[in-house]
């Protein structure tokens, strides 16, 4: 029930499309109830924004607060690109993390691989898989170290015991899926590898990088990738250049796009609403002339047409 519903804080809202946090609201009144219509308050967190939600600043609609400051001896993570044919370097400089006490993430697009007629053609045959790359690091590459694996299709009870051996250093190297995205706090944990960073998208790399450089120790994050796409370049270059989650923001933005206004794509081509934001005079002169209309007539009594779209826009259109 959410008849008297005034507040709403979302975390990790990166996670959530546009209807589910619509949701939320769903006002169910008619065209002259539309002064009643009760719009709670969202208070939205994030580490990753949303390029969508970033475009809806210039908007005037949703207000932004950023957080700045880095907890104290927290070290900058040294991030680096990998091709290929430089993959040995990174086991090598894994081993020596280890020697120093240290430990380490290893993480992989998929939990198996379940080639099918449709994949062998397409380059999703070839990508890492969780167990594929278990089995390979405990018996070919880390013979003598404790390996660790992680993925979605485990109990609750046996990532429970997974992620505890972990935090009591019983595992040196945890090779996992994108479940360790949030929540994981290992201080011990100094490298983050990621096999095919390019299938994944700029927030959730942040994510990954996130998990490392959690204390005082000097900590590293490895891209691997083999993808020749300028988009993609361009995607973890972004990571190498900016340690902070709003300039990665602003360049997903700048290369994804802002997605829509009155639909569900968070991100991409914009409409034609999101496309004005090009136009920053034009927003402001909206605006204006929004705040002169409401002055004189706050119920919009004498503007039934603007009215009925007021209705329309707070119900289905949703700005967080």
């Amino acid at each position: 029930k959410r008849q008297n519903l005034a507040f709403v804080i979302i975390d990790e809202q990166h996670r959530f499309g546009v209807e589910q946090r619509a949701k939320l609201v769903e006002p169910k009144t008619n065209y002259k109830d539309i002064s009643k219509i009760k719009i709670p308050h969202f208070l939205s967190m994030t580490a990753t924004p949303i390029p969508r939600s970033l475009a809806l600043t210039i908007y005037g609609d949703l207000d932004f607060s950023l957080i700045k400051q880095l907890p104290k001896g927290r070290k900058k993570i040294i991030t680096k690109i990998v091709p290929p044919q430089e993959r040995k370097k990174v086991y090598n400089f894994i081993k020596k993390e280890i020697k120093k006490g240290r430990q380490a993430f290893v993480v992989c697009p998929r939990i198996e691989i379940k080639e099918t007629k449709t994949e062998k053609q397409n380059a999703w045959s070839d990508v890492k898989a969780v167990k594929e790359e278990f089995k390979k690091l405990s018996k070919d590459i880390f013979p003598d170290l404790n390996i660790g694996i992680l993925h979605g299709k485990m109990s609750t009870a046996e990532k429970g015991r997974i992620m505890k051996d972990f935090q009591n250093r019983k595992i040196d190297i945890l090779v996992s899926t994108s479940v360790i995205e949030e929540g994981i706090d290992i201080p011990n944990a100094t490298v983050m590898m990621i096999e095919g960073a390019d299938r994944f998208g700029l927030s959730q790399l942040y994510q990954f990088r996130g998990r490392v450089g959690r204390s005082k120790y000097q900590s590293y994050c490895f891209l691997l990738t083999d993808s020749p796409s300028k988009k993609t370049k361009l995607r973890l270059q972004a990571l190498l250049k900016y340690n902070d989650s709003l300039s990665l923001a602003k360049k997903d933005l700048e290369i994804r796009g802002p997605g829509e206004l009155s639909g569900k794509r968070q991100w991409g081509i914009p409409d034609l609403a999101m496309n004005s934001l090009n136009d920053i005079s034009l927003i402001e002169k909206t605006r204006n002339s929004a705040k002169a209309i409401l002055e004189k007539d706050p119920s919009l009594e004498n503007h039934p047409m603007l009215r009925q779209r007021l209705y329309h826009f707070k119900k289905n259109l949703h700005l967080e």
